[in-house]
């Protein structure tokens, strides 16, 4: 196995052929400078790490994302390939997705309005932002370490206002998908709002979502009698809400439940119920989660997956949280939102290679790190168990940078104690 920068460089030069010749050399050194920037990710910080010796300008590198001649979808298309040959060779595909707001400031930056703001928004107080609006579709690991699953991107589509609607765009990328991997059963699990894709019939999928507490639900309809007249019935009899069945006294079974890579028991009541409203065309699961001490409110989520047991449905909804993990990780670690790019596609390919960075950093890490430790013990986290994105991040720039220093030198004239300490401080740059 390569380890290490040669590994990063490897990796990377796998991926040129989406690229004309002068562009597969920027794609590497741009992925490889933005790695290493520390502070703000503007372009102009990026280029002398990515040009240390000039051979370049730095007009080539706003091009890049401005005009060049190449296409994102083929990036994400090999990445998946290659995380899923890595991480899930065989069984169903597990996915998750989610849209957030790119802060950006500048009125003619190509994409960008008003949107509403859900990290500072409450049920009193709507807060609206203005940038850019990425639906995000994520494909979710359980890490060697164990844990907190991962939310690797996979794809992204940026959300213009009054063209197609989030849902539309979150229901392209998973029909993309579907045509990548034919052969292969996928499983999305999304917040209440994508909840509506569950009846739009798309190929191999079953979808995990939260369920309104007021839903109208019904049975599923009767079979047709012989020699019964008019049209067939699309739904039976009328069933109480969510919230009312929540108040039934039986068919309450206490599960254990794995939620975000920790045991927890849970009460749970299942119904198979038709969502008339969201999916006409066939009934889905309906299971209530209540916290046996009574301190967290009822969970009511569904499924399209009939033959799903419900303490799987719990975890694999629970487990939809890593992907903000994802974005707080790219927005802070690889300063997604700080390049400057502003005409034609510039903005949303350099947020969607923003992306692609974190999820290739984390399959870096994972082929020649593994589980073993990677990160320094300091005496105020000395139980620390798994790493962040942080940890994978400082142990790429770790490499990288004791390349870049010690390559061309026939030996180092420094003690081992200072260049150790040089190269730390160089990976854990902010």
């Amino acid at each position: 196995m390569i380890a290490g920068a040669d590994a990063w460089m490897a990796f990377l030069t796998a991926f040129t052929g989406a690229f004309h010749q002068p562009s597969a050399l920027l794609f590497v050194r741009l992925a490889t400078g933005w790695v290493l920037c520390p502070g703000r990710h503007t372009l102009t910080r990026i280029y002398p790490l990515a040009e240390p010796r000039r051979r370049k300008a730095h007009d080539a590198y706003h091009r890049f994302f401005r005009a060049g001649a190449w296409h994102m979808g083929r990036l994400w298309e090999q990445l998946t390939r290659r995380l899923v040959a890595r991480c899930y060779p065989h069984g169903t595909l597990p996915l998750t997705l989610d849209d957030t707001a790119f802060h950006k400031t500048g009125r003619k930056i190509e994409g960008a309005a008003w949107w509403r703001d859900a990290v500072r928004s409450t049920t009193k107080r709507v807060v609206h932002c203005f940038g850019l609006n990425l639906v995000v579709l994520c494909l979710r690991i359980d890490p060697p370490w164990g844990g907190e699953p991962l939310s690797l991107p996979i794809n992204l589509r940026l959300h213009r206002k009054g063209e197609q609607t989030l849902l539309d765009l979150a229901e392209e990328m998973l029909r993309e998908l579907a045509q990548w991997f034919p052969d292969r059963r996928l499983h999305l699990s999304a917040d209440g709002f994508y909840a509506s894709l569950a009846g739009r019939h798309l190929p191999n999928m079953h979808l995990t979502s939260r369920m309104r507490s007021d839903a109208a639900l019904y049975t599923v309809p009767p079979p047709r009698r012989p020699g019964q007249r008019g049209r067939t019935r699309k739904r039976g009899r009328r069933l109480p809400s969510p919230e009312q069945l929540a108040k039934r006294t039986h068919g309450w079974k206490k599960t254990p439940v794995m939620m975000r890579g920790k045991s927890q028991v849970r009460l749970l009541l299942t119904v198979e119920v038709l969502w008339y409203a969201v999916c006409p065309d066939q009934p889905v699961r309906l299971v209530i989660s209540r916290d046996p001490k009574g301190r967290e409110d009822d969970d009511f989520l569904f499924t399209t997956d009939l033959q799903a047991a419900p303490a799987h449905v719990i975890s694999d909804y629970a487990g939809r949280w890593s992907i903000e993990d994802t974005f707080r990780n790219v927005k802070q670690h690889l300063g997604a939102e700080d390049p400057q790019c502003w005409k034609a596609p510039g903005p949303a390919r350099a947020a969607a290679f923003s992306f692609w960075i974190y999820s290739a950093v984390w399959l870096w890490y994972l082929q020649t790190q593994g589980s073993r430790l990677s990160w320094l013990i300091v005496p105020w986290y000395p139980h620390k168990r798994t790493p962040s994105f942080a940890d994978a991040l400082a142990a790429l720039r770790r490499a990288l940078w004791r390349q870049r220093i010690f390559a061309d030198s026939e030996k180092s004239s420094l003690p081992r104690k200072i260049t150790n300490t040089l190269i730390e401080v160089l990976a854990m740059a902010a």
